[in-house]
């Protein structure tokens, strides 16, 4: 769970959040765990052929 505070502004309108860094780092994780999964998912439904790794890196180093 979150421990959020908040800055409000003259009016008493939320403006920032203020979070301990432990929760911020929790917070981070699952955003990029997140985006792994949509990247995961866009790459299933374009149906390319996959390739290991390793053929990749010499392929690309073919290039370079």
């Amino acid at each position: 769970m979150l421990h959020a505070q908040y800055i409000v502004d003259g009016s008493g309108k939320r403006v920032s959040v203020v979070l301990p860094v432990k929760d911020y780092k929790t917070m981070l994780d699952k955003i990029e765990e997140l985006e792994d999964i949509r990247m995961y998912d866009e790459g299933k439904a374009k149906n390319e052929k996959s390739i290991l790794l390793a053929d990749y890196i010499k392929k690309r180093n073919k290039k370079a």
